[in-house]
């Protein structure tokens, strides 16, 4: 692995590239913060997808082309005359000595456990100066919905406010798989789509507190049901068989075909 040293020239030398780039390139030179963040959120998905499969080299480029594009906000906002890199990096480094007393010195002696420093982060984050002024101030509207329930209840257990055993939460998981059903039993609409969105919350809440990322298993999920309707559209092809003209059962049948494949 390379020396500290090495890694400021790495990064000075992307500092260098970015100058020239909004200097000498129209493209670079054209782009704002506005049109840079939908790339930059392209981004993010990409770095997530490699760490999914587990694919370090991937990993390694994708956080290269991140940071690039944290460099190219800093660049914009430092031509505006608003702040540059440096005072980005100033105010994390701040941040993360603040919230970090048993390292940085300020604490009593002892050094707390990771579930202990979990559970108060929520709290130690309330006192910073200038920080958000409720606990979920911070989280986007933006951010997709399974992410945000998953953020909302990681900030509400950081405040204390969570299940004290992970099994309680299955009570409240049938409660809302209740209250969902028989909503769908009347026209309410607007009912319905609430009773479906705390049943989904519940759900999330469940793989939370049992330590599985219910983004990841969703998209699993998804990637399953994939490779095997593609077996089903893919073997009905190969029959000569129209998928729409199938019944039901004969997809069914197709379909275990798959699962018994391992599919």
């Amino acid at each position: 692995m390379h020396t500290k040293k090495v890694k400021m020239e790495a990064f000075g030398r992307l500092l260098d590239i970015m100058d020239a780039l909004r200097e000498k390139c129209p493209w670079n030179a054209e782009q704002t913060m506005e049109s840079i963040r939908p790339l930059t959120e392209e981004e993010v998905y990409e770095l997530s997808d490699a760490i999914l499969k587990n694919e370090p080299e991937a990993v390694c480029k994708e956080i290269g082309d991140l940071l690039y594009h944290l460099v190219f906000y800093a660049r914009i906002a430092q031509e505006k005359g608003l702040f540059d890199i440096a005072d980005s990096l100033e105010k994390v480094c701040g941040k993360m000595i603040f919230r970090h007393p048993h390292v940085f010195g300020n604490s009593n002696g002892r050094t707390p456990s990771a579930k202990e420093i979990a559970d108060t982060w929520e709290l130690v984050k309330a006192k910073e100066k200038g920080g958000n002024k409720t606990v979920m101030a911070g989280i986007p509207d933006a951010m997709p919905a399974v992410l945000k329930a998953l953020s909302m209840q990681e900030k509400a257990r950081g405040c204390g406010f969570d299940w004290e055993k992970p099994e309680d939460v299955w009570d409240k998981v049938r409660e809302e798989l209740e209250e969902a059903r028989e909503a769908c039993g009347g026209k309410d609409a607007a009912h319905r789509e609430e009773e479906f969105g705390d049943l989904l919350f519940a759900v999330i809440n469940a793989s939370r507190l049992y330590g599985t990322d219910p983004e990841a298993a969703l998209n699993k999920a998804c990637a399953k049901f994939r490779r095997r309707f593609g077996y089903l559209e893919e073997n009905t092809l190969k029959r000569g068989i129209d998928l729409g003209s199938l019944t039901l059962a004969q997809m069914d049948a197709i379909w275990d075909e798959a699962k018994a494949k391992g599919l």
